[in-house]
């Protein structure tokens, strides 16, 4: 995962944000003249698999919470505090598989950083290193009750789901501090290389035995590459060099077949930037390259970095490609929605995760809860933002080319659907979209929802605009993400 503190998440989120590179600018904060987006229905970027979020933290507080299960993992309205809230329709789920224990074995105990919180300590299932049996007293099956519920509320709503690892178990570390190391490095011993795939291994199968998930990938990483996994800090880590990942990728394909899960697919690396994440696969032998089905890449560059040939390694070896976990300090969701939006010109990702919908940071959250007295808050106006894109551009839809940095389109060819979404970040313009490509284009009234973060919309519904020809002018306020849809669309 990102980074546990402001301070940690700011260093990584903000060193890129200035950086104005190719397949990652955006011009921001400046009144823009009216603009036209030509939407190419020719240029298909691949079939959507989805909305998601990691599970950990949140749910390992709230886990046990149906409303909130409603909230994230279904499209229904749903009452919050008093007040509807419209479900985020979300249909991925990571779940965060702990490296944290609270027992002794053999007179030793896990070493704890002073900074990290409980509610950040993620216990996991092996606890006693000393019997490698699943169906033994060195396992406890009962642990991470309130994730796991979440895990299941979530399948049972129709996520798919993925298993990660911020850190291995404590007593596979070198300094038992599932934190990390000390100064930042290696800290995972080289003889539990292989129990760290078999612990991953033995938690997808029981999870499909035991609790009716099936984890579609296993990644056995969490920004491996990053030195600010320390013994000091504020959540659980572990820097694991890619030569070590290359043996630990190896080891959990062996220990995922040894159990009859030939079909799970690995995901990796999970690092924390677009380039980074390029490093780390340039690094990949082909034989290596070969056990990783899915590409996994954390959004933490912001507005930097170089999306598009992080895409094109992936296209070229074949691999899906998604964005597996994504946040920002910037509270007002304008941020996201054009990192996503970013993310969809240039990445063209099959999927986009959020890390933690519910967070003690208002800026970083979808809903606040507070970090004292583990109570949930107020409903941030990241979350409408975040509607604006995950109700309409659902699984099965058809990305197509836009051609524009601040606009996505996406085609549902059995609804002959066409949602646009686009965010405009400067002063009140009108964005014109261009559906000339199209065979057909309706020219009855059609919806439109928007969310303005400084404004009282909070994705507010109006039917009040129409198509001139082929050509669909919207107005939109300063600030503001607006959706559009379209049906009957040919």
């Amino acid at each position: 995962m990102g980074h546990g503190i402001s301070t940690v998440r700011r260093r990584t989120v903000l060193t890129a944000a200035g950086a104005a590179a190719i397949g990652g600018t955006l011009a921001t904060g400046t009144a823009h003249a009216d603009m036209t987006v030509v939407v190419d229905p020719t240029a298909d970027f691949g079939r959507w698999e989805g909305w998601g979020t990691s599970l950990a933290w949140w749910a390992n507080v709230f886990g046990d919470r149906d409303d909130l299960a409603d909230i994230w993992f279904t499209t229904r309205t749903v009452t919050y505090r008093g007040a509807p809230v419209p479900g985020l329709g979300m249909n991925i789920a990571r779940y965060n598989l702990g490296g944290c224990g609270f027992n002794t074995v053999n007179g030793e105990r896990m070493a704890v950083s002073p900074n990290i919180p409980a509610f950040k300590q993620i216990e996991g299932f092996w606890q006693d290193w000393n019997n490698p049996d699943p169906n033994s007293a060195a396992w406890n099956w009962a642990a991470d009750a309130k994730q796991r519920a979440a895990l299941v509320k979530a399948t049972q709503r129709g996520a798919i789901s993925e298993l990660f690892a911020n850190s291995p178990m404590w007593w596979m570390c070198l300094n038992h501090n599932p934190s990390g190391a000390a100064n930042g490095g290696n800290n995972l011993q080289s003889w539990n290389y292989r129990q760290h795939a078999a612990h991953l291994a033995e938690v997808a199968l029981r999870a499909r035995t035991s609790w009716g998930v099936t984890f579609r990938t296993v990644d056995p990483f969490n920004e491996p590459a990053a030195n600010w996994w320390r013994a000091d800090g504020t959540q659980e880590g572990c820097h694991i060099d890619p030569a070590i990942q290359r043996t630990i990728l190896a080891h959990l394909r062996t220990e995922l077949n040894q159990r009859g899960l030939s079909g799970t697919m690995i995901s990796a690396s999970d690092e924390t930037n677009y380039d980074v994440a390029r490093a780390t696969w340039a690094s990949f032998d082909a034989t290596t390259r070969g056990l990783v089905n899915q590409l996994n890449v954390h959004g933490y560059q912001g507005s930097g970095g170089r999306r598009d040939l992080l895409y094109n390694d992936a296209r070229a070896a074949g691999k899906i490609l998604w964005n597996s976990e994504t946040g920002d300090n910037d509270g007002t969701g304008l941020s996201m929605a054009r990192n996503i939006l970013l993310d969809f010109r240039w990445l063209h990702p099959t999927a986009w995760v959020f890390w933690q919908v519910m967070d003690p940071t208002p800026a970083w959250a979808l809903i606040h809860y507070d970090q004292g007295t583990l109570q949930s808050g107020a409903v941030q106006p990241k979350l409408f933002v975040l509607a604006q894109f995950s109700r309409h551009i659902r699984p099965g839809m058809r990305i197509l080319g836009t051609v524009a940095d601040n606009a996505v389109a996406a085609y549902d060819p059995a609804a002959r659907r066409l949602v646009l979404v686009a965010a405009n970040t400067g002063a009140a313009q009108t964005i014109t979209f261009d559906l000339s490509r199209f065979g057909t284009v309706p020219s009855a009234t059609i919806p439109r929802w928007t969310t303005v973060p400084s404004g009282s919309d909070r994705y507010t519904q109006r039917t009040d605009l129409r198509p001139t020809g082929k050509l669909l002018p919207v107005p939109f306020p300063a600030g503001s993400v607006q959706t559009v849809q379209l049906d009957g669309v040919g």
